[in-house]
């Protein structure tokens, strides 16, 4: 009961700090503002608005000031692409698709207003729910994870670069590793970690740091986004005009339990290293379409069906933090851009990690919501004006705020050789359904797998028993054997069959 008692107080003092600091205004307002933004224009998305703060806020400003924009633009960006979902019927990102099913017909039938003001609502109290189980959850993962030793956090580390492969690829699973494979061998450019010697930097001083993390992160990102845009312009109809946004009290309160359990369920699918927000929006519809009474009406403008997915998807940014700060692996793609952050600050995530940072997250992500809850429902009508922008005048806009974002970081023009040689591998990677987010998490995971992989053998003087020896090792590596086993294509359908037999 202290240890609760000590984190809730910091918690507290965190939360009042920010208030009463005009800075924090300076920063949350308009991060919030651009990444509603980049969530309402479809081609954007969350991921890309976190990537673009991190080149220019990285490690120029204090941590505490960097964290208060990303995770702003992280929480507007997430909402944002609620709105040309509800009102064009076009996803403004893959975490709103699911929105889409029920706040279009919504629209269409001239309720498009309460729609957006129902969604604001929802996406609000979805967020503050998946900030709440982060500041409980966190806690009790991390008083676990005291005894994760070397064996453990390499075994960690390969699980997340696997499991994200595993669940973002969108045919072959092994398309996924691959990429992280990849990212993983990207994290061995450099010098050593242990005995700092160069490795596969041809002679070039650029590379003995290894690869930049933001430049990365822009190539993987921004750039096939980016090309994709200018490729594919989405011409947008002309969005209705709104009366009443506010969402009457009665309304709300009767969609209590809708919201708080999409709010679980969101918070749990965030949780899941690399899963991420739209996944956690699509199975919260389901979950919502098969526990409704009026399950006929999903898809033709409920507004249980429409909650369901907003209310998930903006609660999986707090579950998809808790692994992040716990393991130091991203539960979502924009999280992963956000680890970038922090790592360039020097912060690693983990058991030795500083509850004051822990403390800071929760703090601005309670504030975010805030604010993003008045600028949905008083300043809604300006998001609906930015949706008539062209892409092809606000993408090139997107494209010299990365080049600058990325030249920033200090390395020169030669980190704008790195973001556009990442950029054109992602594209391609892209084209042929091969998942980016697994080789930036390899990039950025790497590391910790390199140098405590290593760091076991020579405590165990080479001997490999180190890795099953050790409970909590043991464990990590049967995880990570069944995951592998268990994407066997003839295993697969053995135990699928299996399965069906038992079931019959």
């Amino acid at each position: 009961m202290d240890f609760v008692l000590t984190q809730l107080a910091g918690f507290g003092s965190s939360f009042v700090w920010l208030i009463l600091d005009p800075i924090t205004y300076a920063y949350l307002i308009p991060a919030v503002f651009l990444g509603i933004v980049f969530g309402a224009l479809p081609g954007l998305t969350a991921t890309l608005a976190v990537t673009i703060l991190t080149g220019f806020f990285g490690n120029k400003f204090p941590l505490d000031q960097a964290l208060i924009a990303l995770i702003g633009a992280y929480v507007g960006a997430i909402y944002g692409g609620s709105y040309p979902s509800i009102l064009l019927n076009i996803p403004g990102t893959a975490a709103s698709a699911a929105t889409a099913m029920d706040g279009y017909p919504l629209t269409k039938a001239g309720k498009g207003a309460s729609a957006l003001g129902i969604t604001t609502t929802a996406s609000f109290i979805g967020t503050l729910f998946g900030t709440f189980c982060l500041l409980i959850f966190v806690w009790v993962l991390l008083l676990i994870s005291q005894n994760i030793a070397s064996p453990e956090k390499a075994l960690l580390a390969l699980f997340g670069i696997l499991l994200s492969g595993t669940l973002m690829s969108q045919d072959l699973v092994i398309k996924g590793w691959i990429s992280g494979l990849i990212g993983l061998a990207m994290a061995m450019v450099g010098l050593d970690p242990i005995l700092s010697e160069t490795r596969y930097t041809f002679d070039w001083s650029y590379l003995l740091s290894g690869f930049q993390v933001v430049p990365v992160l822009m190539g993987a990102f921004a750039i096939p986004q980016i090309m994709d845009g200018m490729r594919a312009a989405i011409h947008l109809a002309k969005a209705p005009k709104l009366q009443r946004i506010r969402p009457e009290v009665k309304e709300i309160t009767k969609r209590m339990p809708v919201i708080l359990r999409s709010g679980g369920i969101g918070t749990g699918v965030g949780a899941l290293p690399g899963v991420g927000e739209d996944v956690a929006g699509w199975v919260s519809y389901g979950v919502g379409k098969a526990a409704s009474k009026n399950s006929d009406e999903f898809g033709k403008g409920s507004v249980d069906g429409l909650i369901s997915a907003e209310a998930a998807n903006n609660a999986a940014i707090g579950g998809a933090l808790i692994p992040l700060l716990v393991l130091g692996i991203p539960g979502s793609p924009p999280a992963a851009a956000l680890l970038g952050a922090l790592k360039i600050n020097n912060v690693i995530p983990g058991p030795t990690i500083d509850p004051a940072v822990i403390m800071h997250v929760v703090a601005v992500l309670v504030l975010a919501s805030f604010t993003m809850f008045l600028m949905g429902l008083f300043t809604a009508r300006v998001f609906v004006t930015i949706l008539r922008i062209p892409k092809t005048i606000f993408l090139p806009v997107v494209m010299v705020l990365t080049t600058i974002g990325s030249f920033s970081v200090g390395g020169g023009i030669n980190d704008l050789f790195l973001m556009a040689g990442v950029g054109i591998v992602a594209y391609a990677m892209n084209a042929m359904h091969y998942p980016v987010a697994p080789l930036v998490i390899g990039v950025i995971l790497g590391g910790l797998f390199d140098e405590t992989f290593r760091r076991s053998l020579l405590i165990s003087d080479g001997d490999l028993s180190v890795f099953f020896t050790r409970p909590g090792a043991a464990i990590l590596l049967t995880l990570n054997i069944l995951l592998i086993i268990s994407q066997i294509p003839f295993l697969k359908n053995f135990f699928g069959q299996i399965f069906k037999r038992k079931n019959a």
